[in-house]
């Protein structure tokens, strides 16, 4: 008969994301997860096979916080200033995680085009508040999202990496004009393209 397992898989996935917040993913060991749960790294296979087992599940419950951030943006009025706000927000409220899903060397870069589809799994909802918030369609959507997302995710970094502190005010206010300055340019490009059809 297998030995009863001491805790469940939940409570060892919990304090594997515990362990990843406070320390980044090279911390989260056996030894380092027994010593989170007050007992010996034994009983974490009883449930587990391994240690790669374990750190997949910790990077699906990460994945899934970030997914309740990005659910609170897309409520916002404005569905994707939220999110572009809610992304810098999990950087700074939890930046080990943030590093983990958006900061890890990636094993083959995929081109600047499919970036967001590879990187993170709410892309459709979130191409889908561009689209109809600011009824733009097809690849003029997918511009004004991608080059926002850069902007956004270089703010996000610089708040991740402890290199400088922003007030919510300052973001706001950094957002709104690239947004607006992308907007009126891709509408721009539009209109000409169709003046000379």
């Amino acid at each position: 008969m297998p030995p009863k397992a001491k805790f469940t898989r939940d409570q060892i996935i919990q304090a594997g994301l515990d362990i990843v917040r406070k320390n980044g993913m090279e911390a989260l060991s056996a030894r380092a997860l027994g010593t989170e749960l007050g007992s010996s790294a034994r009983p974490i296979f009883t449930v587990f096979q391994n240690m790669e087992e374990v750190q997949d599940e910790v990077v699906k419950s990460a994945k899934l916080l970030y997914a309740g951030y990005v659910r609170k943006g897309l409520e916002q009025d404005l569905a994707f200033k939220g999110v572009g706000t809610q992304y810098i927000l999990f950087a700074m409220q939890e930046p080990k995680l943030f590093q983990l899903l958006f900061m890890s060397e990636q094993e083959q870069a995929p081109p600047v085009i499919h970036v967001l589809s590879a990187l993170d799994d709410n892309y459709k909802d979130i191409l889908l508040s561009v689209q109809e918030g600011y009824h733009l369609l097809g690849d003029k959507a997918e511009q004004l999202y991608r080059h926002l997302w850069i902007y956004t995710h270089g703010i996000a970094v610089l708040c991740a990496t402890n290199m400088c502190v922003f007030t919510p005010e300052e973001i706001n206010s950094m957002m709104v004009q690239v947004f607006r300055g992308m907007l009126r340019e891709i509408k721009q490009e539009n209109n000409n393209g169709q003046e000379q059809q």
